[in-house]
């Protein structure tokens, strides 16, 4: 797909824990379309659960810098 060779719009994370204690580990990136989301996965979790947000400005420029 020509979209995925592009930095994806969004990052998906895996969840583990609930408030404070919550673990986060970013495993994959998303792609928006005009009726939903392409979504690349580095690993494949079995429980917890999975949030996808847009890139916070700070690691985009963090990004662009590489």
């Amino acid at each position: 797909m020509t979209t995925e060779s592009k930095r994806p719009s969004h990052e998906v994370f895996h969840i583990e824990g609930e408030g404070k204690k919550a673990f986060w580990t970013k495993i994959g990136g998303a792609w928006t379309h005009d009726d939903g989301f392409t979504i690349s996965l580095s690993c494949l979790p079995l429980n917890g659960r999975l949030v996808v947000r847009k890139p916070k400005q700070d690691d985009k420029s963090k990004g662009d810098a590489r």
